[in-house]
């Protein structure tokens, strides 16, 4: 177990380590990292420079999994409630509000885009599994996501929050079944859940059923009670839980002439902690292998004892011999949902696609 401070914006990106692409099938052991960090707010491109030097740092420690926070490359928007406040009527005039999600639109990337491709060449270059939180841009409607990354370079699809929280409901849409992954990797089965859908119990059940054993648990939540969480999902799916959150300050956000800090009373001063991080890397046990750190931004990182998740199961599998299906079962629908859907082939076949257990 390692848990180190990240480097500064100043470090240069470590060359090339030399791994396994995809890790060797019958390793035991996997290395894993948690970045705890914060985005480079409203500067889509000086974000992606700091997921690289994280991604270099992480690698040059021998990890094969990097796991980032919710929402990473876009941006959280912390402490801004986009004109609403206690308001919700829209016919109230909302002009600095809307003002604030255009910019808030302009961060968040397209997938496929050019984003997508860079974050893939990363993964390619570290020779790591990459799992990384997005604010996910289609057409004119913001999605709260997850992209997959493998070592060769290539992108192996997503996950879209199924339910925002709170305000986050104003701004981002709601992803459906069509976007719970659980990937089949050489470092074993590799799914995520955004922040408080990990509450959900049937959702993570889903991920249950398709045999998670790396269970992500990108959040924006820092509260210690997260950790009970955290914990009561790694022994109730027998999994390894890594949970990323960022570590923010007041001045990783745009000073309060562009940028309206909601929440905390009055504006908070520019070293104020407004997210404490608590990153956290859990065992099938439910053994505590590296944080939480609430101490700044870092990597955290913890080797994997693979076998620990079939040791957890002897006792407790709750999709296998604790299961009783005849008495309590759940049907997931895996379909894409559209608001349109046309009968021509050329257009069906977008439509059909749809993100589960899928094998690099």
């Amino acid at each position: 177990m390692a848990l180190a401070p990240s480097g500064s914006g100043s470090t240069p990106v470590i060359a090339e380590v030399e791994m396994n692409g995809g890790a060797d099938q019958s390793a035991t052991t996997v290395r894993a990292t948690v970045v705890q960090a914060s985005t480079v707010f409203y500067d889509t491109p000086a974000t992606l420079d700091k997921a690289e030097r994280l991604i270099a740092e992480a690698a040059g420690y021998g990890s094969q999994l990097v796991v980032f926070p919710e929402a990473f490359v876009g941006g959280y928007p912390r402490g801004s409630t986009f004109g609403f406040g206690i308001s919700i009527s829209m016919t109230n005039p909302q002009d600095k509000g809307k003002g604030e999600f255009q910019k808030y639109h302009a961060t968040a990337i397209d997938v496929p885009g050019p984003e997508v491709t860079r974050l893939a060449a990363m993964a390619g270059k570290y020779k790591v599994f990459l799992v990384m939180g997005v604010i996910e841009r289609e057409g004119y409607t913001l999605y709260c996501s997850v992209l997959f990354f493998d070592p060769l370079g290539r992108y192996l699809g997503k996950h879209r929050k199924l339910m925002p929280t709170a305000l986050e409901r104003i701004i981002w849409g709601f992803g459906d079944g069509s976007t719970i992954p659980v990937y089949d990797t050489p470092l074993g089965k590799i799914g995520a859940l955004i922040c408080w859908e990990n509450k959900m119990p049937l959702l993570r059940t889903a991920l249950y059923g398709r045999g998670i054993e790396i269970y992500c648990a990108p959040t924006a939540d820092s509260r210690p009670v997260w950790q009970a969480s955290m914990t009561h999902i790694a022994l109730e799916g027998g999994c390894f839980v890594l949970s990323a959150n960022q570590f923010c300050r007041r001045k990783d956000y745009p000073p309060p002439s562009e940028y309206a800090f909601a929440g905390l009373g009055e504006e908070p001063s520019p070293e104020t902690v407004v997210c404490p991080g608590g990153s956290v890397i859990i065992s099938p046990s439910g053994e505590v292998l590296a944080g939480p750190n609430y101490d700044g931004e870092a990597l955290i990182t913890a080797d994997l004892d693979m076998g620990k998740i079939v040791r957890a199961k002897f006792g407790f599998d709750v999709v296998g011999h604790y299961a009783r299906p005849e008495v309590l079962s759940l049907v997931v629908d895996d379909q894409p949902h559209r608001p349109v859907s046309f009968t021509s082939a050329a257009e069906k076949t977008p439509a059909a696609k749809s993100d589960g257990t899928a094998k690099p």
